[in-house]
């Protein structure tokens, strides 16, 4: 199996360190040591070279070595552990040149050529340990001592690290990422030793990819790989073993994104699935809010995600490994207070309906159904609370807690009740602005028949007329899936996030709700057409064009990768 680090960077799970190709606008070319601590970091560039003179050079990959060749030699790379990188050359020198320029300095780490460096602007560190050949380090810091006063804060090192052979042609080191403290492993053991045992840990993972067709099983190894390589070790903010969205440049956490990443590993591996569910739970505040979004170093609050939880809880508990008694006491009462503070703090005109303050809020971003202005109460988040407070039910059942049983049971069954009288207009659910009621007059957005997700809960002539409007070939049913807005609608715009483009959860959540309304086939049928998408294109873009099948924006998103696997397998199994 071959990987394109152009979609998804080489890396190995649980690491801070990684390896990708920029887009060529980007003007970065060759190779790119990153790290997605704080963010997407670049660190350096991977240069080759022959007589001093650059080389060009193909990149190559397995899920266990990647490969830059050119005609004069080549450069392989592993990882033996997570955050450690053997890297070994035959044939080239090779260089790498520091991208940040700012605020990046290189001193001796050991005596015999070991080399640290402290990059503020990745906020990182780095060792390099020669085992064949050596290191020189050029780090050169340049101050224009004429207008010393106004540049001395903005001076630049200039700094290269180059990697020269011995007297066998090649040459070999190790790089190590680290926060405070160099640990100085994964230096024993040959180059291959090391990519053997990389393979290993990758044939571990690949071992539990959900059941699929034959058909879907490449493009589920590729899947697989987008989510193992996003895979980070706790670290500060990340308390637990945490999938980042991505290791290109979305590198947090978002607080409804996971869910999708915990359901596609609860099938086989009903540990890490709950690590993925509760790291944001971790962070949950007083009130019972939860951060819109975490990475190792900060986290965001002034925007919150859908509290799609106890959906994705009832779907996990379908492994029945899943919910022990010590996880069912850990995430009732966190589900609770992050249940209740949507009653509470989030309905501002009082009406019963808990509003979202920006689309952000409800993870589509820009849509259309946010035009009328905010904040605005919409029934993709009443039906979201409705299943929540049903899981909520269930689950204190579950812990001999009648009361709250009925009780949950009783506040789901009157939201259900004020989502149809408030929301629903005869034809369809229309999002609404808090204390006038007013809905937005253009557009025509998807998210307004996400209700769907319902499913039995709903009457008959409800779900048949959002049925209808979600058939193939239909409203907003392209031959690739579901647009986020009408094509035909007038605020229909091309690769404009959520004003058009298909998003994998989306679709996630339209077969789920068709399925379980009564609607089967044509659930199989959208979900055949998103996965056939996948599969032609081998990427697992942030968003896609609904027309085209085009993959956009991020190149190697794990949400997108963890919706083609659950799709392909609860909906396409022959």
């Amino acid at each position: 199996m071959n990987i394109d680090v152009r979609n998804a960077p080489f890396s190995r799970a649980g690491s801070y360190l990684a390896f990708s190709i920029h887009p060529p606008a980007w003007g970065n070319k060759g190779l790119i040591m990153r790290t997605p601590v704080g963010g997407s970091r670049d660190a350096f560039r991977i240069v080759l070279l022959k007589d001093d003179k650059e080389l060009d050079y193909e990149v190559t990959s397995t899920p266990w070595q990647c490969t830059c060749a050119c005609s004069d030699g080549k450069v392989d790379i592993t990882f033996p552990v997570p955050d450690v990188a053997r890297i070994r050359g035959q044939g080239v020198e090779m260089r790498l040149v520091a991208l940040p320029t700012k605020s990046q300095f290189a001193f001796p780490a050991g005596k015999n050529g070991e080399t640290q460096v402290n990059s503020q602007a990745t906020r990182s560190q780095f060792l390099f340990t020669p085992l064949a050949g050596e290191i020189r380090v050029n780090s050169q810091l340049a101050v224009d001592n004429q207008k010393r006063d106004a540049n001395f804060k903005a001076a630049e090192h200039r700094m290269t690290i180059d990697f020269r052979p011995g007297g066998d042609g090649g040459f070999e080191f190790a790089v190590e990422y680290f926060a405070t403290t160099a640990l100085r492993n994964g230096l024993d053991g040959t180059f291959q030793e090391c990519a053997t045992a990389m393979r290993a840990d990758w044939e571990a993972w690949l071992s539990q990819m959900p059941a699929l067709s034959p058909e879907y099983r490449e493009a589920g190894a590729q899947a697989m790989w987008v989510n193992y390589m996003a895979m980070v070790n706790p670290q500060e903010n990340i308390r637990r073993p945490g999938m980042l969205m991505s290791k290109n440049w979305m590198t947090q956490i978002w607080s409804w994104d996971h869910t999708f990443n915990a359901i596609s590993l609860s099938y086989h591996n009903p540990d890490l699935a709950w690590d993925q569910l509760m790291v944001i739970f971790d962070h949950q505040d007083r009130h019972g809010a939860l951060p819109d979004s975490i990475h190792d170093g900060g986290m965001v609050w002034n925007f919150c995600k859908p509290p799609t939880h106890g959906w994705t809880l009832q779907k996990m508990m379908r492994n029945p490994a899943l919910l022990t008694d010590k996880r069912l006491r850990e995430i009732y009462p966190k589900l609770c207070l992050a249940t209740q503070w949507w009653l509470t703090h989030r309905d501002y005109d009082g009406d019963g309906l808990p509003e979202y303050h920006h689309g952000n809020d409800c993870g589509w971003d820009n849509n259309t159904a946010f035009d009328v202005g905010l904040p605005v109460a919409s029934a993709d988040l009443a039906a979201y609370l409705v299943i929540q407070m049903e899981t909520l039910a269930l689950l204190a059942q579950k812990l001999g807690k009648k009361r709250d049983a009925r009780k949950w049971q009783k506040q789901a069954d009157a939201m259900l009740q004020r989502m149809l009288e408030k929301l629903w207009d005869g034809d369809q659910f229309r999002a609404k602005k808090a204390f006038t009621m007013a809905a937005a007059t253009q557009g025509d957005s998807l998210i307004n028949f996400l209700p769907i997700l319902l499913g039995q809960r709903l009457p008959q002539e409800i779900r048949d007329k959002l049925a209808e409007a979600l058939k193939p070939d239909g409203r907003f049913i392209t031959a690739y899936g579901p647009a986020t807005e009408n094509p035909k609608s007038p605020l229909y715009l091309e690769n404009s996030y959520w004003r058009g483009p298909i998003w994998g959860p989306i679709v996630v959540y339209i077969c789920d709700g068709l399925a379980n309304g009564g609607y089967p086939e044509q659930a199989r049928e959208i979900a055949r057409r998103y996965c056939d998408m996948c599969r032609s294109c081998m990427t697992f873009a942030e968003n896609f064009d609904p027309l085209s099948g085009k993959p956009l924006v991020d190149p190697g998103y794990t949400w997108t990768s963890s919706a083609f696997l659950i799709l392909a397998h609860e909906f396409l199994q022959t």
